[in-house]
Parts: C-alpha cells; sequence; structure tokens
C-alpha cells in the first residue's frame, strides 16, 4: 500500500490530468465532498456548504464536465495543483484511517482567464487492500466567506 502523502499527490495529478474516472474510483461508497462556506462550520448537511455532495453528486459533476453540451467546457479548462506536503492530523497507515492535511494553491485557466485559489484540503483517507480511499475530502478555502467566481474543474 502506497503511503497516504503518495495517495494524496496521485489524487492531485489525477485531476489535473482530467482522468475523473479513476478519481471518482478513489472515494469510498459513503464518500463527502465538501467545501464549507464559512469558518468552523459544522457539517454541511444542516448548515449551506459552497457544496456538499456524496459519491453519486461527484458522478453527477464528472458527467457534467463530460457532457459534449457542456455550454461552460466549449473552450476546455485546465487545472494545476500546487501542494505543500501533507501532514498527517491523526490516525496513521499502522491504523488503517488517517486524516492529511495539504495547504495548496489551485490554478485554473480557461483560454485567457485564470483563476487561482487558496486553501487547505483534509483528506479522512481509510486503508484497504488494494490502498487507500477518501471517506470525505474537505476544502476550506482561504477566502470562502467572499464572492467567489466558478470553479470549473475539481479541487
Amino acid at each position: 500500500m502506497t503511503s497516504p502523502i503518495d495517495f494524496v499527490y496521485h489524487e492531485a495529478r489525477l485531476i489535473d490530468a482530467k482522468r475523473f474516472d479513476e478519481w471518482y474510483e478513489l472515494f469510498t461508497d459513503d464518500a463527502l465532498y465538501w467545501m464549507p462556506l464559512t469558518r468552523d462550520q459544522p457539517l454541511g448537511e444542516t448548515h449551506t456548504s459552497l457544496f456538499y455532495e456524496d459519491k453519486l453528486l461527484l458522478k453527477v459533476r464528472i458527467e457534467r464536465l463530460r457532457h459534449p453540451n457542456a455550454f461552460s467546457q466549449q473552450q476546455p479548462s485546465f487545472s494545476q495543483h500546487v501542494l505543500q506536503q501533507p501532514a498527517v492530523e491523526s490516525g496513521g497507515p499502522e491504523a488503517g484511517q488517517c486524516v492529511l492535511r495539504t495547504p495548496f494553491l489551485y490554478v485554473e485557466a480557461q483560454l485567457d482567464r485564470q483563476l487561482i485559489l487558496a486553501g487547505v484540503a483534509f483528506h479522512h483517507l481509510r486503508g484497504y487492500a488494494q490502498g487507500w480511499k477518501i471517506q470525505m475530502k474537505r476544502i476550506e478555502l482561504l477566502n470562502r466567506e467572499a464572492a467567489l467566481p466558478s470553479i470549473q474543474l475539481l479541487l
């Protein structure tokens, strides 16, 4: 099994390479993909979030990006994740589950438009015989309380 730190780098590479099916398979069946709207926000199911998606909604997001009539992708978007080294916040490989904290810069480009976002990603991972899977990915943008432009791809 790869290290959880290598797993986080691998996940970002899959997004940047638009290998969305492989990225989707990194999630557990009960996974959550969550971006809180405010600092110290409790779980997203009882509060407004920038997004709070289960695995089915992730699949819908991916299919929408790929659809030939997706207006927002008539000129394709591209992304680049710049990650600091992930740090284990709790648990670890020996426990079979862990939480990693990864500060990042996310750059998204489409024609002459470039969006730069900074934040911290928290990966809640579970270990399986075949490797790590994401049980929850929580993304805390530095400026999450600001009026944000449309983010086309995946953070």
